[in-house]
């Protein structure tokens, strides 16, 4: 039985003497070996930092993908992918999620040839996804209430959406001839959940009251699960006020700081105004222009950062910053016994929902949320007061003369 490959590997070759002269005819030098084949690095025996450099530089060079015109047949989706990581990723506006969505793209697509991409193998790839978060959520610890049973095709889409991208870079950069289609499920229905003031009201009691529990291990009340002194959920109570009152997206809120840094949304508090893109973070289509606050909620946010609730972040929980708080959302959602599926996103739909309500303009409720006025026309605009009022209006007898 053959012994399996070792890979490119460093060698060490000795020096080299005449045996009929006794000189000296090589000196020591480091090589690659790879499949006996013997690639000399142009290092000496005692530069061996300098060689693993060159064995790294090899390695990454040897694995790197093709960039030359080919055939659909012969190009891993793999290459694709990482080709279109190597050339988009200072682009991005959220590497850790963009990260995720291609590594479950590689780990499902890898291996097949981009002519493999068709109606079928997407459709295939859309019940894959469905099959893996129905297992996630078999094992997950926590379900917030109202998650819907079925998963829906959205995250699926969304991860076909960047493979899509991906097969178009590289056909741009003339990469490979023939045309690939990425089938991508419909779009679901656009969320009509909304809280209103008596559930936001109820959702902020909680996390302002709730206590964490701890089973007691010793004394009289070894055995019970009782309260202790801290309060959990209160960082998300900050949050849930930032959502209602802004409108911003969640990454906007958790970035949300007093102080300007590469990375933070920064808050001026004393001309009140929300800078919602992170500095350093490139504008996308999904706008965040700054944003006025409105007062109530800018008392608040002056008072957390006199009392030194508000660190570095206005959204701190143990003393730092938080990446997401669906988790602990998910749980104050649950005390606070709302039904339907009432995820972090929903105070952004809030927010647009009651600016409807209270008969704000179309346009002015578009620029204070970050979205266009179609957006927001098509999506909350019946919620306004005026929505069709003519045409209620046009019902109204008319007087006799």
């Amino acid at each position: 039985m053959p012994r399996p490959a070792k890979g490119a590997r460093l060698w060490l070759r000795k020096e080299r003497i005449d045996k009929r002269t006794g000189k000296r005819i090589a000196n020591a030098a480091w090589f690659i070996l790879d499949g006996g084949e013997h690639i000399p690095t142009g290092c000496a025996a005692g530069e061996i930092e300098q060689a693993e450099k060159r064995l790294k530089e090899y390695i990454a060079e040897k694995y790197r993908p093709e960039r030359r015109e080919r055939d659909i047949e012969r190009i891993d989706i793999a290459d694709v992918l990482s080709i279109y990581d190597d050339d988009t990723r200072q682009r991005q506006a959220n590497l850790r999620t963009f990260d995720q969505r291609l590594s479950r793209l590689a780990e499902w697509w890898g291996g097949k040839m981009l002519s493999d991409v068709t109606g079928e193998s997407c459709r295939a790839y859309v019940e894959h996804r469905r099959a893996v978060e129905l297992q996630r959520r078999a094992t997950a610890k926590h379900r917030p209430k109202g998650t819907p049973t079925a998963p829906t095709a959205g995250g699926a889409r969304r991860d076909l959406e960047d493979l899509r991208a991906a097969i178009n870079h590289h056909a741009k950069q003339g990469l490979h001839r023939g045309v690939v289609k990425v089938a991508l499920p419909e779009k679901g229905t656009a969320r009509d959940r909304w809280l209103t003031r008596d559930e936001a009201a109820r959702l902020l009691w909680v996390c302002w009251r709730a206590r964490e529990e701890q089973r007691r291990h010793r004394g009289p009340d070894a055995g019970k699960v009782l309260p202790t002194d801290k309060r959990p959920l209160r960082h998300v109570a900050r949050f849930i006020l930032l959502g209602l009152y802004t409108g911003s997206r969640a990454a906007a809120l958790a970035a949300a700081s007093p102080s300007r840094a590469v990375g933070r949304s920064y808050v001026d508090l004393d001309r009140g105004i929300f800078y919602r893109l992170a500095e350093g973070k490139k504008a996308t289509n999904k706008r965040q222009p700054p944003v006025p606050i409105p007062p109530h909620l800018l008392a608040h946010m002056r008072r957390w950062q006199a009392k030194g609730i508000a660190g570095e972040y206005f959204v701190q929980w143990n003393g730092k910053p938080v990446i997401s708080v669906k988790t602990a959302f998910g749980t104050a959602v649950d005390k606070a016994g709302l039904d339907g599926n009432v995820t972090p996103h929903t105070l952004r739909h809030t927010a647009a929902t009651w600016l409807m309500q209270n008969g704000v303009p179309i346009w002015t409720a578009a620029g204070f949320l970050g979205m266009s006025p179609e957006m927001v026309e098509r999506t909350y605009g019946h919620h306004h007061p005026d929505y069709l009022a003519e045409a209620v209006r046009g019902f109204k007898p008319k007087k006799s003369a």
